[in-house]
């Protein structure tokens, strides 16, 4: 066997899950670093920590870089998710001022298929601006970037978290649907159904935990405003 390491995966997606498990299989000392947004976190292979690392006057790649240090770690594996910008950068600085090994494992986004209706936007406010009239929306966005749609009281927004809001949503018009997105193209297609939708908006976040909602909608014909990485 190769020489154990001892490796920090900044996780939170599908794909840091299954390389865990792949490095504890191997026997190297794994730890997954979680944001904390998700209350109930899926169980992941090897040790866990939860939350940021800035504070007491550190900023978060002074203080990965720390944590990195104090703790002996001899690899930085980033597999965030592909919107985690902020997070990619920290980690890559962090990296550079401990001289510690260092990947970046980005998946890749997902391509427009056959049938598929997209409307490819930049920005959250462009996608926001691209909804029509009186449309009846699957916000699928995850709850730290749903904030400006709530400026569009002429839609309807049926609106998925994981865990329930903290506070009362700033919709007008609203449902809220508890629980991770299924991976099952049936189970997505009848919740769309179920709501009336008319369009989704999401992130081209790629990978295959979130497509099937892609699948359903090209299934049912629905137009998808896409927020592309940029």
């Amino acid at each position: 066997m190769a020489e154990r390491e001892k490796i920090l995966i900044l996780g939170g997606t599908r794909e840091a899950a299954n390389l865990a498990a792949e490095l504890v299989a191997a026997g190297h000392d794994v730890t997954t670093s979680l944001a904390g947004r998700t209350a109930e976190p899926e169980p992941v292979a090897g040790k866990t920590r939860i939350g940021g690392f800035s504070g007491n006057g550190r900023s978060g790649t002074e203080g990965l870089a720390d944590w990195l240090t104090e703790n002996g770690f001899t690899r930085l594996i980033d597999a965030t998710h592909p919107f985690a910008k902020q997070i990619s950068e920290n980690a890559e600085a962090a990296a550079r001022l401990t001289g510690i090994a260092f990947e970046h494992h980005t998946r890749k986004p997902w391509q427009q298929q056959p049938g598929d209706t997209w409307i490819e936007v930049a920005s959250l406010e462009e996608a926001r601006d691209a909804i029509p009239a009186n449309a009846r929306v699957l916000l699928a966005l995850g709850s730290q970037h749903i904030t400006p749609f709530a400026t569009r009281p002429d839609v309807h927004f049926v609106i998925r978290m994981v865990d329930p809001p903290a506070i009362p949503l700033p919709f007008a018009s609203h449902e809220l649907v508890l629980g991770k997105p299924s991976s099952m193209v049936a189970e997505e297609k009848a919740l769309l159904q179920r709501h009336g939708i008319t369009h989704i908006v999401c992130r081209n976040s790629g990978g295959s935990g979130a497509y099937a909602k892609i699948e359903a909608a090209r299934a049912l014909g629905l137009p998808v405003i896409m927020v592309g990485q940029d």
